[in-house]
């Protein structure tokens, strides 16, 4: 991605103003705190370039997508286990949580319960790492199938999954993701069919989250169940002052993680610096529209 630096800092200047707030000003008290997911801006980033370039740019956390090249997947060895987990704790930030791509739609038994097993392992490498959570996902509707009989079946694959989080002390995220399941409606009738405390949703900042201008709808829809929550460009039109709002409201605590496309194939030299100095910008814009 080529992101146009003036356009950003005009923006973040703007809601700056307009709230009376000064760019780079401290991060106001919200009870939430901006972090990383690593899909996709810091995908080619090693695990010290990430824990680097968050604490450059005052990211508070880190949600590790799977397969990028950081290099954290449930195949890590007890001794890389406690390495990563030394370096979250002395850099002070914080290892949220780990995005999985666990899902639990297909028509064969048998891939959701291969992905039952591997949302198990991905609990074990959490709890040994000290993280919050698991991220999980529905993926879309199968061909052939009743809508209505897929979010059952997505809904009792997350119960199971909750009780094996809930032995090792961890949570289970499903992200409102996947065409049509992305929806909240559907999101909210996954989450009736899983019951498990243990279990909740991971607010992903979707279009259709949006109802006549406002997420207002969809909010109250999921908002008891929130865990935690992805958000992208700030600059889009999505009503982020309201999300944010909203989350203050109901007395989240968690992480709103920053998930755009990234502005770098590299961990070193010019593009690594742009990372950095992109998400600087973005901490201010969020400050921004986080105040009021």
């Amino acid at each position: 991605m080529v992101f146009d630096r003036r356009t950003l800092l005009a923006s973040v200047g703007s809601v700056a103003v307009a709230r009376g707030v000064a760019v780079g000003a401290p991060r106001a008290a919200t009870g939430f705190k901006l972090g990383l997911v690593t899909y996709n801006i810091a995908a080619e980033m090693d695990l010290p370039s990430v824990i680097a370039a968050c604490k450059a740019a005052e990211f508070e956390g880190v949600e590790l997508r799977t397969t990028h090249a950081h290099g954290v997947e449930p195949s890590m060895p007890p001794a890389g286990r406690l390495e990563v987990r030394k370096r979250f704790a002395d850099a002070g930030v914080t290892l949220w949580g780990l995005g999985s791509v666990c899902e639990f739609h297909a028509a064969d038994i048998a891939v959701v319960n291969q992905n039952i097993e591997t949302c198990r392992s991905f609990c074990k490498l959490a709890a040994d790492l000290g993280a919050r959570g698991v991220k999980v996902r529905p993926n879309g509707f199968t061909k052939g199938v009743e809508p209505a009989r897929t979010l059952a079946q997505i809904g009792k694959a997350l119960d199971t999954c909750g009780k094996a989080a809930s032995d090792l002390g961890v949570e289970i995220w499903l992200e409102m993701h996947g065409t049509g399941t992305q929806n909240p409606e559907n999101i909210q009738a996954i989450m009736e069919h899983c019951p498990h405390p243990s279990v909740g949703v991971c607010w992903n900042s979707n279009p259709p989250d949006v109802v006549n201008g406002s997420i207002r709808p969809s909010l109250e829809r999921v908002k008891k169940r929130i865990r935690s929550c992805h958000i992208n460009e700030l600059v889009s039109g999505y009503p982020y002052r309201e999300l944010f709002r909203g989350l203050r409201e109901i007395g989240y605590a968690g992480f709103t993680l920053m998930e755009v496309p990234g502005v770098t194939e590299s961990p070193k030299g010019k593009g690594y610096e742009a990372a950095i100095r992109f998400m600087k910008y973005y901490r201010a814009l969020w400050q921004g529209l986080n105040t009021g």
